[in-house]
């Protein structure tokens, strides 16, 4: 008997034991094994079946099989919003809305944000099964690294450290998808892969960089993401990696398949696949095109596709086999979803099923996420000594002047959802004092407005921002210093420090809240001013989180995640990939306004001591380090515990030092802790190119503790073993 006849009988048999169970077919047994589920499926549906399936929407009305779509999901489920992504014309659903992907970040804390895609998770489930809303594959995290401050989309990044961004991913991932054994709650699809930092022709240039920087810096935050957070899919960027259009580069199969696991959804950008020819002129036709990018691994498009697709068909550039083989993947995300069984076992099935149940984001606990979001993103980057401005003390105030033409809304982004309520500064601030004091308000200094009533005031707060979306056409950002996905920025100076000026003129008791989605060199404000503190954008709760940490009801312990720079000649060029060149806080030779992981608090601590289990770390192996910290002041407040290694005799180039533990710890006043921390023998290898694996060299580092890249407190050598 030949393997043809045995595949056919198997077939045969298969078929009857699944009818046996009451299912029509084998692929709706969820007791059988998913790889002959799918082959089941496969050998059912037609050529033009699975053509379909190449979309976003991998249903098959057919045979009863319904897929799900994607959603957007940075900070917060998408269903309205400025990118009106519940539909056009269509009213928004209000979701939960968090501080954006760089705020996220800028909270140092794994375990919140784990919280906060769970909770983006639930709602999306919730959209899903109860308002027929949306779909359950979620377009997040970023692993996007922000290697640049012009980037006009830092603000959907963590970060500029590959070990951090690919923690906060690692978290994020399992946030949305859950910890049940079998079903996720919902699928996440990272993006954009791989280098994608640039707007401004992102469409045709190339990210070109080597090796060791491919496996060490750019695709860590992804590989983590697959590896260590669960993720089966992402989204190819729009550039070339090294001359080659990332959507068809041998790295989505060689690398991101073969090596790491990846068997799920591997999807294009939006109109990426028309671009192969349109931009980077890469195939002569759009059948050549459309073989590539399957055989590539790409499962679904997100632009028009089906007729270059049975083009590379009927001119035998691409067989139905190849189909099938890619198709695997959006399948196998479909079963992890429960898409394809009855909803008895799926806990996550029964969300929203009710009829009586009620909207998810009214709840207060989603609102008091939100609001805890909001205050751990906050850093406070100057509280001079002499001045001790903040936080403010509102027995000494009678009044209150409120600057900016930011400061009467939360301005959104274009992957925010509409949030069901919004809490501006200025309403979060009156919030605060009630009617006690009086909160006056100016948007600029027309007729000498703002200077007038700074003068009056007790204290000033200045609102400084930029516009999330530019407040303009897609391609376009009159304000030099704003950016957004398509624009990249033109200037890192802030425009409104001249009215910044103005007003310290008028009442030096002037409080600056610099709510951006990046880096500005506020070089005039930080030498000047005495009090500063960073914000992003979106959060529903902005005004309550903001007051909170102004008024001292929470003590900001937020931390930078970019190197901010005092100007833009310190940075290479935008399109200069190799980050050695000095760029991030690996490379970077000067001096910062703001360094990587800086942030002050209302409390000052102490580093104590610092002990290891061992002088040396082998291969595989994990070092505890062991950190004693003190919270010297007199209020409660958090640390963010931060571990750097130095090679210091290494044979290969490395970074001045390179971020590998941390830990936000929260500390009583007076109270002493000792903190844990775990470097991985793995997170300190490098690429060997001759080799093409990762080694761990023998040589000694020296282990750096501090709360900031550039304020280290201990330090103590080790020995790395093979």
């Amino acid at each position: 008997m030949n393997k043809y006849c045995l595949y056919f009988l198997l077939l045969i048999t298969t078929s009857l034991a699944a009818q046996q169970k009451g299912y029509q077919y084998p692929f709706q047994n969820p007791d059988l094994d998913t790889e002959k589920r799918i082959d089941n499926l496969l050998s059912l549906m037609t050529l033009d079946e699975k053509i379909n399936a190449l979309s976003t929407d991998p249903s098959v009305p057919r045979l009863g099989v319904k897929g799900t779509g994607h959603v957007e999901g940075l900070h917060g489920l998408a269903l309205g919003g400025p990118g009106e992504w519940g539909g056009k014309n269509r009213e928004p659903l209000p979701t939960t809305t968090f501080p954006q992907a760089y705020g996220l970040g800028e909270t140092w804390d794994t375990g919140l944000l784990q919280k906060i895609a769970a909770v983006e998770a639930l709602e999306t489930r919730f959209a899903y099964q109860y308002y027929n809303r949306g779909g359950l594959v979620v377009r997040a995290p970023n692993a996007d690294l922000a290697r640049d401050p012009r980037w006009g989309r830092t603000e959907e990044s963590y970060g500029e450290d590959a070990f951090f961004n690919g923690t906060m991913t690692v978290a994020f991932v399992k946030g949305l998808q859950g910890d049940n054994d079998k079903y996720w709650q919902t699928a996440s699809l990272m993006k954009h892969f791989l280098a994608n930092s640039n707007e401004d022709g992102r469409t045709y240039t190339s990210s070109d960089f080597d090796e060791r920087l491919w496996r060490e810096y750019y695709s860590v935050p992804f590989r983590m993401g697959v590896i260590e957070g669960g993720s089966r899919a992402y989204m190819a960027a729009y550039n070339k990696v090294n001359g080659i259009p990332a959507m068809v580069h041998p790295m989505l199969k060689d690398i991101t398949v073969n090596e790491w696991g990846q068997n799920g959804i591997i999807c294009t950008d939006g109109g990426a696949f028309r671009l192969l020819l349109s931009d980077h002129k890469y195939y002569e036709d759009k059948f050549l095109g459309a073989a590539a990018a399957v055989k590539a691994g790409i499962n679904q498009f997100l632009d028009e596709f089906t007729e270059a697709v049975y083009g590379a068909i009927s001119n035998g550039y691409l067989t139905e086999k190849e189909i099938d083989e890619v198709l695997k993947g959006d399948y196998r995300i479909m079963i992890k979803l429960g898409m394809l069984d009855a909803t008895g076992n799926n806990p996550y099935a029964t969300i929203g099923i009710d009829k009586d149940a009620k909207d998810p984001w009214l709840s207060e606990s989603h609102k008091q996420l939100a609001l805890e979001a909001t205050r751990k993103s906050i850093v406070l980057l100057k509280n001079d000594p002499a001045k001790q401005l903040l936080p403010l003390n509102k027995n000494n105030i009678k009044r209150i002047a409120v600057i900016g033409q930011y400061a009467e809304d939360v301005y959104l982004d274009w992957y925010s959802g509409t949030p069901p309520y919004k809490v501006s500064p200025l309403q979060g601030i009156k919030n605060k004092v009630g009617n006690d004091i009086e909160v006056i308000y100016a948007k600029n200094n027309a007729d000498g407005k703002a200077a007038k009533i700074a003068a009056e005031a007790d204290v000033v707060i200045v609102i400084a921002s930029n516009h999330p979306y530019c407040d303009a056409g897609w391609a376009d950002c009159p304000v030099p210093s704003n950016g957004k996905e398509a624009v990249d920025r033109q200037a890192i100076t802030l425009e409104q420090e001249d009215l910044i000026k103005v007003v310290y003129q008028s009442n030096p008791n002037t409080v600056i809240v610099l709510q951006s989605s990046f880096p500005y060199a506020i070089n005039w404000t930080q030498e000047n001013v005495p009090a500063i503190v960073h914000i992003t954008h979106n959060s529903q709760e902005t005004g309550n989180g903001l007051a909170d940490v102004l008024f001292g009801d929470y003590n900001p312990a937020g931390r930078l995640t970019q190197t901010w720079v005092k100007d833009i000649t310190d940075l290479p060029p935008l399109l200069d990939y190799n980050i050695r060149n000095g760029r991030t806080y690996m490379y970077f030779k000067g001096e910062p306004l703001y360094a990587f992981g800086y942030g002050l608090s209302y409390t000052s601590f102490a580093y104590k001591s610092i002990e290891t289990g061992s002088n040396t770390l082998s291969k595989n192996k994990e070092l505890e380090v062991k950190v004693t910290v003190s919270n010297n002041g007199k209020r409660d407040g958090e640390e963010v515990v931060q571990l750097y290694v130095k090679h210091l005799n290494s044979k290969v180039e490395r970074p001045i030092k390179e971020l590998k533990a941390f830990k936000r710890v929260p500390l009583k006043a007076g109270e002493t802790k000792t903190v844990t921390l775990t470097v991985r023998a793995k997170d300190l290898e490098y690429w060997n190119t001759a080799k093409q694996r990762f080694e761990l060299e023998p040589e000694d580092i020296e282990l750096q503790i501090g709360g900031s890249s550039d304020a280290i407190a201990l330090t103590k050598q080790i020995s790395i073993k093979k």
